[in-house]
């Protein structure tokens, strides 16, 4: 099966070399290596350029998460494993890529993504967030996953992620017109035509935010706005209310065990993501002013009213 990497840039500079020893580190060499770099300043697709790589600039202000995605997907027409990897996401070891690509063995597999440990040197909430997420069980899941998983059978991560190309066009590809969750999206139509996809906990990558409460709040507002303009993704698969109550226990178990002064910013948070969310369900009866100071994707609404 021939391979493409894809990944999106935007002033990656402070990333290039660790990112860069880990693709060189891997035991399957990808045919293809694509960098969607939205008009970085620090000579993120100069760099790239010189490692060899195929670069597709694009306006910074026109990126969407699916439509930068699917701009790569459709010049990597000769691959039939599409790998997605973010510029902050590092592979753990030299196995990530073979191990992620083997799960497309099964011809049933649409899509597969890898597991996101925390970066040396993170805090306990971002490593419980990963811990959580992100379990050492690999599992496989299918639109009948719904029942028992609910909105959780669709969750999936393009930080480290893999789609095999024939399946991901059958769909038509990822959104353009997605504020969030592209990947998301893209599972739960897959599942909804006959597809599974799997999570392999055997690819390991470090990936991790230090999130401020003000970028919690952020990305929060647009998980609400995903959710609203894709009403039928919570009408068939249900809200993520018990998912989020048993996140939020164990989150402060973990935390009383090993940063008990870091459980009052977490309870924070947790306020800061329910209000968040429920702000971005409404973001149709708000403003376009004020929809744009909420997001953290400001090009999403240069095409909107609102």
């Amino acid at each position: 099966m021939k391979t493409a990497l894809i990944i999106p840039t935007c002033n990656a500079a402070r990333h290039w070399t660790a990112l860069c020893q880990g693709i060189h580190s891997q035991t399957l060499v990808p045919d293809e290596i694509f960098i969607i770099d939205s008009s970085s300043r620090d000579g993120t697709a100069a760099k790239a350029r010189a490692e060899g790589f195929t670069v597709i600039e694009i306006d910074r202000h026109r990126f969407s998460h699916g439509g930068s995605r699917q701009a790569a997907a459709m010049r990597a027409a000769h691959a039939d494993i599409l790998i997605y990897l973010t510029q902050d996401a590092v592979p753990r070891d030299k196995d990530g890529f073979c191990n992620l690509a083997a799960a497309f063995r099964e011809p049933g597999i649409a899509a597969a993504y890898g597991r996101q440990l925390p970066h040396r040197g993170a805090t306990a909430i971002e490593t419980h967030a990963r811990l959580f997420n992100y379990p050492a069980v690999s599992s496989v899941r299918s639109w009948e996953s719904r029942s028992g998983l609910g909105f959780k059978s669709i969750f999936f991560s393009n930080a480290f992620g893999a789609y095999r190309r024939k399946a991901l066009m059958e769909i038509g590809g990822f959104s353009p017109d997605v504020i969030f969750g592209e990947d998301t999206l893209a599972v739960a139509h897959l599942h909804r035509a006959g597809w599974k996809t799997a999570y392999v906990a055997e690819a390991v990558v470090e990936h991790s935010h230090a999130y401020s409460p003000r970028a919690e709040f952020r990305r929060y507002f647009d998980i609400g706005v995903f959710h609203q303009r894709e009403r039928w993704l919570v009408e068939q698969l249900g809200v993520a209310t018990g998912e989020g109550r048993r996140f939020v226990l164990s989150e402060l178990r973990y935390l009383r065990e090993h940063a008990p002064l870091e459980i009052p910013s977490a309870l924070l948070r947790t306020l800061t993501k329910f209000f968040a969310y429920h702000a971005g369900r409404s973001s149709g009866h708000l403003s376009p002013w004020l929809n744009r100071r909420l997001t953290s994707n400001s090009a999403y609404w240069r095409t909107r009213p609102g």
